[in-house]
């Protein structure tokens, strides 16, 4: 005989055994804090009961100690002190902790490497086209048997153009050249050239003494033919296209680049690209321009890659991957996966004094490897947690603990050493000076590891730039709370 389990009993079976993983210190996560006599607690010990829940389903609350879950459990009390006093945040008995493998890790300042990868296609290069036209009314006398998609070298000819007019400009010129008037002969040559005639033509004429009324009309440069609307017997007139020929020295890349993260990319920057018809082969080029138009279905960006093509081997509509390699810079770092990501906002959970933890709200900037950068949120030297953090957030939730604002407070320990703490100084230059905040292109900062930049500071109070102005330059000292760096101190360099 079969037995069949309903789907609430194997969520119940579920939550039983994160129970048991969470140690017999309590009925879960949500007892953690507690004693290890939780299980025989009461309400009658005095404590302030909020409600009563079975930890298998604890988004249910009773009011009734004797009420029985909807699995069926007998219920426990969620008690007021629980949380732990005033203090934000919750309390896991550091046994329970060791457990549940929570990890924690340090917020460090440390070198970020852009990396970002993009697909794209191989196209023409359309700065190098060519295109190839009638000086002069005619008919098409021969063709050289061109067609569309033909690779040619320069010079290579297209067609023969018979040109009357030609004929009867050239016979003027061999009249006026036995008359031996050097005036005459020169407005003569003069004239051939005004009517399209190449120079060579000309010379050819004054060599030969007869007309040479048949050009042959070449290509200027190598490439493949794009265009060829020539026939024999056809008519020409002056100016008609017969053909456009497209260079193959280089070609372009366009790659594909979301717009979210298209921000860092600059014109004149060094790629590596891959394709798929040379696997195992890099080529490197570099960023020509980024179109200036976003592409409204796929809200990417066209980033023209150039790159150069030796023999003609890259073909317009190869499939390409890009590599867009940048310089390491400073960031302030946490492992990826201790993120905690909602849709809305992004979470950390902090590591406390005495076995609590608080969820902080923190805003990320780029990613690479293992490492996401934080913009605000978080100090250097904080600790969160790396593995298991998502447990704790869950009961977070269920207590109503509330989540650390971007630029809230600091926990206590952190801010003591803050205060206790010596500024980072250096030297750098006003650029900008606003009410609360001040640009400065400083020097180096070996202490956190910064090279000499130009970066945007908070000013929180603005008697420290009393009588600074742009374009002075000056000594300062700046500390970095969660809200970005501060400067805290600020003066004028004597002798300036």
């Amino acid at each position: 005989m079969s037995l069949e389990i309903s789907p609430r009993a194997r969520l119940g079976l579920a939550a039983a055994a994160l129970a048991l993983v969470a140690g017999g210190a309590g009925y879960g996560i949500a007892h953690l804090g507690g004693s290890e006599t939780a299980p025989t607690q009461t309400a009658d010990s005095g404590r302030k009961v909020l409600y009563w829940y079975d930890p298998m389903v604890p988004q249910e609350h009773y009011n009734n100690p004797d009420t029985l879950s909807s699995m069926g459990m007998k219920t426990i009390p969620k008690y007021a002190d629980e949380g732990g006093g005033n203090a934000p945040g919750i309390r896991i008995d550091p046994a329970a902790s060791q457990t549940l493998g929570l990890r924690a890790v340090a917020v460090r300042r440390g070198q970020l490497t852009s990396s970002l990868t993009a697909t794209g296609t191989i196209d023409f290069n359309q700065r190098d086209v060519a295109i190839v036209q009638a000086r002069a009314g005619g008919f098409v006398q021969r063709v050289y048997a061109r067609a569309p998609g033909d690779i040619i070298g320069a010079g290579a000819p297209l067609a023969d153009l018979l040109v009357p007019e030609w004929g009867g400009a050239q016979a003027e010129f061999l009249a006026v050249r036995r008359t031996g008037s050097a005036a005459l002969i020169q407005a003569a040559r003069q004239r051939l050239i005004l009517l399209g005639m190449p120079s060579g033509t000309v010379a050819s004429v004054e060599r030969t003494g007869r007309p040479h009324n048949v050009i042959t009309i070449s290509t200027p440069t190598g490439g493949v033919i794009k265009t060829l609307d020539v026939r024999a017997g056809m008519t020409m007139t002056a100016g008609q296209t017969l053909a456009e020929v497209n260079g193959l020295g280089t070609v372009w890349l366009n790659a594909a680049v979301p717009e979210a993260i298209a921000g860092p990319l600059k014109p004149g920057q060094t790629v590596q690209a891959t394709l798929a018809a040379f696997p195992g082969e890099t080529l490197s080029g570099r960023v020509s321009a980024i179109l200036p138009t976003t592409q409204a279905d796929s809200r990417t960006l066209t980033v023209r890659i150039e790159l150069p093509n030796r023999g003609g081997r890259l073909r317009p509509g190869m499939f390409a991957t890009v590599s867009f390699g940048g310089s390491a810079q400073p960031a302030l770092l946490v492992p990826s996966e201790a993120l905690i990501r909602t849709g809305k906002r992004t979470l950390v959970m902090l590591a406390l004094d005495k076995g609590r933890y608080r969820p902080a709200e923190v805003q990320t900037g780029r990613e690479s490897g293992d490492d996401t950068e934080i913009l605000a949120g978080l100090s250097e030297g904080e600790k969160v947690i790396a593995s298991g953090q998502f447990l704790i957030d869950s009961e977070a939730s269920l207590s109503g603990v509330q989540a650390r604002p971007i630029g809230g407070g600091v926990p206590m320990a952190v801010g003591k050493r803050a205060a206790t703490a010596a500024l980072y100084e250096t030297v750098g230059k006003i650029e900008q000076l606003t009410a609360n905040s001040v640009t400065l292109s400083h020097e180096p900062v070996p202490a956190i590891g910064w090279p000499a930049m130009t970066m945007t500071f908070q000013l929180p109070n603005p008697n420290v730039a009393r009588g600074l102005k742009t374009g002075d330059r000056v000594r300062f000292g700046f500390d970095q709370p969660p809200a970005g760096p501060t400067v805290r101190r600020m003066a004028k360099v004597a002798g300036q």
